[in-house]
């Protein structure tokens, strides 16, 4: 492979954008340390939080939230998206890039429409069905679309040619053995090393649900020798836990080493984001997916195929209840012979080269 001596990364908003374009840059990185690597941001968006503390050039282009319908907004967005794109132009002219590579968000668009205009090689990275509307105006100009899991292609006409690489993930998680680490999370968080664990992370968006059904299920759990590790959501109200259980229940409002969480349960409960159903397939994590409820149904269709697999439960946002997880939970965390079946469908399913994956991928479309 030839070098690549400058690479605008584009994505923003949300942590499903950021955290695939950190692992990726890392990973090039690792491959050529002397690679020029600039990130594409908003002024308000995540990136400003994760991006620059993961040691990366971050610079700040205006970007502006696409409309989805006919309106005035949709009137002013050509002269708004060309200043965005003119901002993002002097950027990649001034570290002479050889490709941007786009993760979503409304920051990408810009990047795309900067490279498209000097003809530099453009490559998408989606990992939702459908895919983000800013990713959709991106393939418009790019036949390089790679995506992050194997039933995208089948599921949405524009990714029907794409190539599956995986996600990028941390090395942190993709490098992650569970069992060598589990003693050492467990005592992390002050939780028993000798009795099964639950882990619960909804997110920070409309966890509470979950967050409610798991503390109203906290005494049988705790009765029946089940320990709990709660990420509550840094966005989401504190939750009422008995204080009088027999066995931990340790809740945290963050946790930004989410490997720490992974090595130290035996089962999880969350979301279907994509980067969830990536990490927890990748490392063998037996989970429980409550998909969010108020959205197109894309966390359902992020978590159906690694439950088909044999890799985990499905349950119905509306039908998580406290009895429901006594119900489920409890027989199923007690039971280390079809976790361990459930785990290595997941694993099986999984993957944990995206992001050299992806590194390649991007390689192809640069030589072509």
């Amino acid at each position: 492979m030839g070098p690549l001596r400058s690479v605008v990364l584009c994505g923003g908003g949300t942590g499903g954008h950021i955290y695939p374009l950190l692992a990726f840059a890392d990973c090039l990185r690792r491959h050529d340390p002397s690679v020029r690597i600039t990130c594409l941001g908003t002024p308000k968006g995540l990136e400003n939080e994760l991006i620059p503390p993961a040691g990366y050039d971050l610079r700040q282009i205006p970007a502006y939230q696409l409309p989805r319908s006919i309106n005035m907004n949709l009137v002013r967005t050509p002269d708004r998206m060309w200043k965005a794109a003119r901002a993002a132009g002097k950027v990649i002219d001034e570290v002479r890039a050889d490709v941007v590579v786009g993760f979503g968000g409304y920051v990408s668009v810009p990047g795309y429409l900067a490279a498209w205009r000097r003809e530099l090689p453009i490559v998408i990275h989606e990992v939702n069905v459908p895919p983000g509307v800013a990713n959709r105006l991106g393939m418009k100009f790019t036949k390089n679309i790679a995506a992050g899991f194997p039933h995208q292609p089948s599921q949405a006409e524009s990714l029907r040619d794409a190539r599956v690489v995986g996600v990028p993930l941390r090395r942190g998680i993709a490098g992650l053995d569970r069992a060598a680490m589990r003693n050492a999370a467990r005592a992390h968080f002050g939780l028993r090393p000798d009795l099964p664990v639950l882990f619960v992370a909804g997110g920070s968006q409309g966890a509470r649900s979950i967050n409610l059904a798991v503390a109203g299920a906290a005494k049988e759990l705790a009765r029946n020798g089940v320990q709990v590790l709660h990420v509550i959501g840094a966005r989401n109200e504190p939750i009422s836990v008995p204080t009088d259980l027999p066995v931990p229940y340790v809740t945290l409002p963050y946790l930004s080493e989410m490997e720490l969480g992974y090595a130290a349960a035996d089962l999880m409960l969350a979301r279907g984001g994509a980067m969830t159903c990536a990490e927890v397939a990748a490392i063998g994590l037996p989970t429980i997916y409550v998909p969010y409820p108020h959205s197109n149904q894309e966390q359902k269709r992020n978590a159906l195929p690694v439950v088909e697999a044999g890799g985990g439960l499905l349950v119905d946002d509306a039908e998580l209840t406290p009895s429901w997880l006594e119900r489920t939970v409890i027989p199923l965390v007690r039971d280390p012979r079809r976790l361990a079946a459930m785990g290595a469908a997941a694993a099986a399913y999984g993957r944990r080269d995206g992001d050299v994956a992806l590194l390649n991928f991007v390689y192809e479309a640069v030589r072509r």
